[in-house]
């Protein structure tokens, strides 16, 4: 990347260096190479988890319990993102809490290298601990390189960020999954920790090309309420320690004294959070409406992402063990599969970004609800195609790879037409009160559709049978037809967003 350095004139917003990052602020290559590297620490390890969970030579649980935990935990890591941003508000600011999260996200890696049953469950708290305070926050640090919203790099400068975000998830599956797979389990999480070992490393050293409003906390603490928030804190940690020491010690302790919990949790605080935006007598009659009318989104989008994330989870435990993982003869590890959206989203969203403008130039281009719409469609219609593989698996064949490269595709271009509307929707939609934390709100919508998911394999569904799949297909599909049939309503709740 240093070759795309170049000399530039000092201007405002790009702090502390005369060069710039493809004629951007020198910060924005010191947070995409920490995103690069925390991103392929985390979809590298991501891609070999429910792997692992299942095999003989790892935890040898059942799909189920594999499926569970995987969904629990990347619930976890979205519902962890709105404290995470309380965090960095109230207490050390984002530069100091993305240091934080690196070393908490290489702990918790090198915590999953241990063989130990005990351990493991230990690093994946701690990578979704710290995967939570490093979600919240980064993406505020590349926003402060800019001279506000109007500045006119902004845009293009989160652009060139998630190029990052899929350089790392691409390559991740690529050089984690193989080692992970074919070498060793415990070796593939311990490449994970180096991973983000080299993005803490990069970000501690490219530190001085950030943004000093990244180091200021915007509303500190004061003295009474760290004491307040320490003595609540310590109070819940011992409730939940007496607690768990009650049940293990009764000989009661079983996974799901944990994994239920956290799945109530992802479901009823979502629910929560918004009810009490909702109910707030300070937002007037206009934020009011935009707010019944994003509460259709949000439901939309848990929908798309219950389905859209068993990528990592149903379809690869699926390819584990029904699949031809072959191409023109020549075997590839499972864990490849996870390589094939972010490979997609980079080739596929210039695509997208251009038909919007062209279509936006000729009056033509759909509104936010016929994007959402589209997207629970998609995502629904790839789950109608997997009942071919699934077809051909239960009549004791293996079925061809392509068919769960067909999947992805299928759900990438539907991820394509709701994931970054969402995100630009949240924002023009939000209330002038909650501006800063209707991210995060968007966030639970991911951890809403995960926590479904791991509620349904906890209760001992098998998401890998011809009727779960029809049923959950049906349901985004009729969920986009809902959204469809009253988009012109929710654009009326909308008022002037478009």
């Amino acid at each position: 990347m240093a070759s795309s350095l170049t000399k530039d004139s000092v201007r405002p917003g790009n702090p502390g260096s005369e060069k710039t990052f493809f004629g951007h602020p020198r910060g924005l290559a010191t947070l995409f190479m920490t995103e690069m590297w925390e991103r392929f620490s985390y979809y590298g390890m991501r891609a070999l988890l429910p792997l692992y969970l299942v095999a003989p030579g790892g935890l040898h649980l059942s799909a189920a319990s594999a499926t569970a935990i995987y969904s629990v935990y990347v619930s976890l890591v979205y519902l962890l993102a709105l404290p995470g941003g309380w965090f960095a508000d109230r207490l050390l600011g984002p530069r100091k809490t993305v240091a934080l999260a690196g070393f908490i996200i290489m702990l918790g890696h090198l915590t999953l290298a241990l063989p130990s049953a005990g351990t493991f469950y230990a690093g994946l708290g701690l990578v979704a601990i710290g995967s939570g305070l490093l979600k919240a926050n980064i993406s505020t640090m590349v926003g402060h390189l800019y001279n506000g919203p109007d500045d006119a790099r902004r845009d293009g400068g989160f652009t060139i960020f998630y190029v990052g975000i899929n350089l790392g998830a691409f390559a991740a599956p690529l050089v984690i999954g193989t080692i992970g797979e074919n070498v060793n389990w415990h070796l593939g999480f311990a490449l994970a920790a180096l991973g983000m070992a080299l993005g803490l490393g990069q970000f501690l050293l490219g530190g001085r090309h950030l943004s000093e409003r990244s180091s200021h906390v915007p509303t500190p603490l004061t003295a009474e309420e760290k004491v307040s928030t320490l003595r609540k804190s310590a109070l819940w940690a011992a409730v939940a320690i007496v607690f768990y020491a009650i049940v293990g010690f009764s000989g009661a302790y079983t996974l799901n004294w944990l994994l239920v919990p956290i799945t109530v949790a992802g479901l009823v605080i979502p629910v929560l959070v918004i009810a009490r935006i909702k109910r707030d007598k300070d937002l007037d009659r206009t934020e009011q409406s935009r707010m019944t009318a994003y509460i259709w989104f949000f439901v939309a989008a848990a929908v798309f992402w219950m389905i859209y994330d068993q990528g990592g989870s149903t379809l690869s435990i699926f390819a584990d063990s029904s699949a031809k993982n072959t191409i023109f003869g020549w075997d590839f590890p499972v864990s490849w599969y996870q390589s094939v959206n972010p490979v997609m989203i980079m080739a596929l969203a210039p695509v997208f970004a251009w038909l919007w403008l062209a279509l936006n130039r000729r009056g033509k281009e759909p509104g936010t609800a016929v994007k959402f719409a589209s997207g629970l469609v998609l995502v629904g219609a790839s789950f109608f195609l997997f009942l071919a593989p699934l077809g051909i698996a239960d009549g004791g064949h293996k079925a061809a790879a392509l068919w769960l490269v067909a999947i992805y595709f299928v759900q990438t271009v539907g991820e394509l037409t709701l994931s970054p509307v969402g995100l630009s929707v949240t924002t023009k939609m939000a209330p002038a009160k909650y501006a800063s934390q209707m991210m995060g709100v968007w966030f639970l919508a991911v951890t809403a559709g995960d926590a479904t998911t791991g509620l349904l394999s906890i209760a001992g569904v098998d998401l890998n049978t011809t009727g779960i799949v029809t049923l959950e297909a049906a349901v985004a599909v009729v969920a986009g037809v809902a959204v469809l049939m009253y988009r012109k309503k929710v654009k009326e709740l909308m008022g002037d967003v478009h």
